[in-house]
């Protein structure tokens, strides 16, 4: 065999060994990998998204709060447009002729053969007219949609809403994509996770002229909707419902804590709006008109108001003091001569006071003499200073207490330093500060910490992390309770028995009684009425009952409710009846009552 004999066989080799290799190529593209089969497949695909429908909300009794109603997008595919009476379907949409060309036109824009949503969140009132109508109008059809709905028009601000998912998150969250809807405030944006469910996708096999030739495999790779999960809220429904018909015509809050718990039984922030204008086509415009309502109804005053808390915080002062020593429950003060300088008593009542009678009579010169005790058991005002902080953060003030809803205020307790700055290292003491004695000055509260505060002395010195939700509840039927931390304060337990027993003084034997005092019930509480540069005083109160063995802490704050026992006091109590008796028992109580719900303090002319 010659050399051109080889190199022949060297040539045919190679050239064999190439038509092998295609072969086995081909043979893996076409038999073994599909991937490439199924991506010339997207260009004769329709993929359609299935919506779960979000998980109901309940009260802790199992009543609705919060539940889906059918809704439809009306979708149009251009290509399959063909003439049609206008005027005709606008009037069945109940929209005007320019709403839908402009529409039209942006659905060609986009494109001329994939679906493009034309009207969003049709009512099933209008779908129902529709429907009989729709084959008139080739290129148009509905996909369903779920809304939320409200059987009660409360809790608008504890269970939020619910809104079109914006760019940043679409860009952050794979899971989501234009037009979908989100949590935007509230437990609805909370537990968003649990609720919204996880989308399914169906796909379809259409032709050239975008029309649906059958399902893509069979459905091999169609995934059905998981609906989302329910919650179980700590919310009950009839005090909600009662405490915001209290509220009415009212600037203010309320906010109600089983202690033992930590569960949140009541929030309200007043005024409020009707969840139901937060849902369906008119959305928009319903915000719009929130946002810039002078009275602020979309604020969570519960949550995020800035509130001096006033005499209410005069049993934090009292603890501390035996806490550290600086008194006992005997130790009493003069509300006159040089003790009552500068901040004077502003109560007639017996002298000297000691701890029960200064908490039943609000003096504000027996606060005064005690926090300035407080500061000064220690080497200097700053040091003294620092210790009452500790003391009180450890209430869960000055910081945020971790609830579940989005915008909660930490309140202001300030630090040394502010101080510092303002006055002047060392150049400030107990005279300087001494507006936070009676709860002025830079002390500030949200009405959830002042409830958590409540809750705490009603514990005698604990608390559960307020708290919204109890348990999940599954889509297999299993229910998974949520658990919330137990915080301590650094107040020794034994101290909050004798300002236990002046809280329930100021019900028993005081002005308050008439407005708070209810047979039956040991209600211990402590007024505030807490100055207020725009106008009348604001009216607060704190209460938990009974004594023994609480059910409920309430706070109640009232803006220009004059003094603490005029409206917070009352509402206060009857909530506390409601809860425990489940009905006001009395003619004065009934009186009582009905004076809370009349009463319009959002109306300047209006008597108070």
């Amino acid at each position: 065999m010659n050399k051109y004999d080889k190199r022949k066989y060297i040539i045919g080799a190679i050239f064999l060994l190439v038509l092998i290799t295609f072969i086995c190529k081909l043979f893996f593209l076409q038999v073994i990998d599909s991937s490439y089969k199924e991506s010339a497949a997207q260009n004769v695909l329709r993929k359609v998204i299935s919506y779960p429908s979000r998980g109901l909300i309940y009260d802790r009794n199992q009543k609705l709060l919060v539940y889906n109603k059918a809704a439809y997008d009306l979708l149009v595919t251009p290509k399959n447009l063909e003439p049609f009476d206008t005027t005709e379907l606008c009037n069945n949409l109940d929209i005007n002729k320019k709403i839908l060309t402009d529409a039209l036109k942006k659905a060609k824009r986009y494109s001329y053969y994939k679906p493009s949503v034309i009207l969003k969140q049709l009512s099933p009132e209008v779908y129902a007219g529709l429907q009989e109508q729709l084959f008139r109008y080739p290129g148009f059809f509905v996909q369903i949609r779920t809304l939320r709905e409200y059987p009660k028009k409360i809790a608008a601000h504890a269970l939020g809403f619910v809104g079109e998912v914006n760019q940043k998150t679409i860009d952050n969250n794979s899971y989501y994509s234009k037009g979908d809807y989100i949590g935007v405030s509230g437990l609805e944006k909370a537990y968003e996770k649990e609720l919204r469910g996880e989308k399914g996708v169906n796909f379809y096999l259409v032709d050239v002229h975008n029309q649906i030739k059958g399902s893509y495999k069979n459905g091999e790779k169609d995934t059905s909707a998981i609906l989302g999960n329910d919650l179980i809220s700590t919310i009950d429904r009839d005090i909600q419902e009662y405490a915001e018909k209290l509220m009415q015509n009212k600037r203010g809050a309320v906010v109600a804590i089983e202690p033992s718990t930590g569960e949140i039984l009541c929030c309200y922030s007043g005024p409020s709006y009707d969840p139901n204008l937060l849902v369906g086509r008119q959305r928009g415009s319903n915000y719009e008109k929130l946002l810039k309502d002078p009275i602020k109804p979309l604020t969570n005053r519960a949550i995020s108001a800035s509130y001096s808390p006033g005499s209410t915080f005069k049993v934090l002062q009292a603890l501390i003091a035996l806490n550290e020593g600086v008194i006992d429950p005997t130790t009493s003060f003069i509300c006159n001569g040089p003790n009552s300088h500068p901040i004077r008593c502003t109560h007639f009542h017996e002298s000297p006071i000691a701890l029960e009678g200064g908490i039943r009579e609000s003096c504000n010169t027996y606060f005064w003499n005690i926090f300035k005790l407080i500061i000064g058991n220690a080497p200097n005002a700053e040091e003294g200073y620092k210790k009452w902080r500790n003391y009180i953060t450890s209430f869960g003030l000055g910081h945020t207490i971790g609830t579940e809803l989005y915008g909660e205020s930490s309140g202001n307790i300030p630090l040394p330093t502010y101080y510092d700055h303002y006055f002047g290292r060392h150049h400030w003491n107990a005279l300087t500060i001494r507006s936070l004695s009676i709860g002025q000055g830079e002390v500030i509260l949200t009405p959830l910490q002042m409830a958590n505060t409540t809750a705490i002395i009603a514990n005698r010195g604990y608390y559960i992390t307020p708290h919204l939700v109890k348990s999940v509840k599954k889509n297999d039927g299993t229910i998974r309770k949520l658990h919330f931390k137990k915080h301590l304060t650094t107040i020794n337990p034994k101290y909050f028995e004798p300002v236990i027993n002046g809280m329930q003084q100021v019900v028993n034997n005081t002005n308050t009684r008439y407005t708070a005092f209810v047979n039956g019930i040991t209600i211990c509480g402590k007024t505030g009425t807490v100055q207020n540069v725009h106008g009348s005083d604001n009216s607060a109160f704190i209460a938990f009952a009974p004594k023994d063995h609480p059910k409920i802490a309430v706070a109640v704050y009232v803006e220009f409710g004059i003094w603490g026992a005029r409206y917070a006091a009352p509402i206060a109590s009857l909530i506390i009846e409601k809860y425990l008796n489940d009905s006001i028992q009395g003619t004065n109580r009934k009186y009582l009552e009905q004076k809370m719900f009349d009463t319009n303090l959002l109306n300047p002319n209006q008597p108070k």
